[in-house]
């Protein structure tokens, strides 16, 4: 499985950015997938996820702000990022192979290459 993110950049605080993250390889075997944030010297953490059918999970710290979508014909998450705040600075990665259950996602094996998001005035 191949993930490939797109979309990070740099925005001044309250705007907005759309991050996507592209699947490929053996998809077959992709069902739950989350988008993770880290910054230097921290742990990664998990930002949202999402099931194949379509429930989602995000952490209190997006919630209200951030929207995780999936098109399963183009084999696509995405992470609409809206009234972003100096503290959402972080390179931001795909993660896909992962279970969501019981209200939690369990981090799967595949990675994307991470994107940088960059929140400045």
């Amino acid at each position: 499985v191949q993930l490939v993110e797109s979309g990070g950049g740099l925005v001044q605080p309250g705007g907005s950015l759309t991050l996507s993250c592209a699947a490929s390889g053996s998809i077959f075997s992709i069902r739950d997938m989350g988008w993770y944030r880290q910054v230097p010297g921290k742990q990664r953490e998990l930002v949202a996820a999402i099931t194949a059918g379509g429930t989602t999970r995000y952490a209190d710290s997006v919630k209200g702000r951030f929207t995780i979508s999936r098109d399963n014909a183009k084999n696509t998450i995405y992470l609409q990022m809206n009234s972003l705040k100096l503290e959402d600075t972080a390179v931001h990665y795909c993660n896909a192979g992962g279970t969501y259950s019981s209200g939690r996602y369990y981090t799967g094996s595949y990675w994307g290459q991470g994107t940088q998001v960059t929140v400045s005035s």
